[in-house]
């Protein structure tokens, strides 16, 4: 090759390669895409969208939504503004989300349960329950939102327990959304009630018992809040279920039962003495209750001290040694009172 012909094929060469520099990316459209705004642009959804990148070609989703654009549809919108030869990359649609800043319905709730508090003396937020007139649900707003929903409005009946609140979300501009709402609330407490129906004597359980919030004017001196107060203790007579448990209804579990044959136990110093019996009233330990002496067929009051074992403290046994001679001759028995 002569110099001269080296030459051109340089240039020819080099042409080439500033004219591949100067080619602009070919677009490409993406697989998904999150906007910021109402609008969806061209860039939003095309790679190498150029110029035309800020142009707005749909509404965007709801806020915190999300949803797809077919494929065509996006070459369509774009080739209005002259961009031509769209690379689909071989997909059908795009996946399209608004971006936002969610405020769990909890978030909601615990602010209208502050303003009732404060405003009205219902005690203490955390015990005031709300029920609304439609269910609430989380609620999104724009990611620039600054600050927490806050109640403008409140009206609340004490006597029916409906309110209505006008709660103001944050919007990120200078103005705020208003959420309304309706529905009862009322002061509540936390009691223990039966999971369900208990016969009298039974010992209730941890599983016999849960804890409910219940309307404070329920809940009496009496009623019991911790459930450790109630497990192991024994129902008192018949209690229906749901029903709030109170001091009352129980009792210490009867290890004796009423007609039960037991061990009388006659105790005093160095000496013990034992008789069978049958009691005539059921009793926990430490209850004093009535028994028969089946030898002697008398009734006596005796202390449940074990599962069918009663201490009788009637008085001292007349026992064989400090019984009085008679012609010179024993007892052949002790008798016990």
């Amino acid at each position: 090759m002569t110099r001269f012909a080296f030459a051109i094929a340089a240039l020819i060469a080099l042409g080439a390669s500033a004219a591949a520099e100067t080619t602009p990316p070919h677009p490409v459209l993406k697989a998904e895409a999150t906007v910021t705004g109402d609008l969806v642009r061209v860039g939003d959804l095309v790679e190498n969208a150029g110029i035309i990148a800020g142009e707005p070609i749909f509404r965007a989703p709801d806020l915190g939504m999300t949803g797809t654009v077919p494929a065509a549809a996006v070459a369509e919108a774009v080739r209005a503004h002259a961009l031509i030869g769209l690379d689909t990359a071989g997909l059908s649609e795009v996946k399209v989300t608004r971006a936002a800043r969610m405020i769990p319905a909890k978030a909601v709730e615990e602010e209208l349960a502050r303003a009732l508090s404060e405003q009205y003396q219902l005690g203490p937020a955390k015990d005031i329950t709300i029920n609304f007139d439609r269910a609430l649900r989380a609620m999104y707003v724009s990611p620039a939102a600054i600050g927490e929903p806050r109640v403008s409005r409140l009206y609340y009946d004490a006597r029916g327990g409906r309110f209505d609140a006008d709660i103001d979300l944050p919007t990120g501009t200078s103005s705020h959304g208003t959420l309304r709402l309706g529905g009862r609330a009322q002061a509540t407490a936390e009691v223990v009630v039966l999971a369900h129906a208990i016969d009298r004597g039974t010992v209730l359980r941890d599983a016999d018992i849960e804890i409910e919030r219940r309307p404070r004017a329920e809940v009496g001196r009496e009623s019991i809040t911790d459930r450790d107060r109630v497990v192991g203790l024994a129902a008192r007579d018949s209690l229906q279920a749901g029903r709030i448990v109170r001091t009352t209804d129980l009792m210490r579990p009867e290890i004796v039962q009423r007609n039960e044959m037991v061990t009388l136990v006659y105790e005093m110093p160095g000496i013990m003495l034992t008789v069978r019996g049958k009691a005539t009233e059921g009793g926990a330990q430490g209850d004093v209750i009535s028994i028969v002496n089946e030898q002697t067929k008398r009734v006596l009051q005796g202390v449940v001290v074990a599962p069918g074992r009663v201490a009788v403290s009637t008085g001292t046994p007349r026992l064989a040694a400090n019984l009085p001679q008679v012609g010179g001759e024993t007892p052949a028995s002790t008798p016990v009172r």
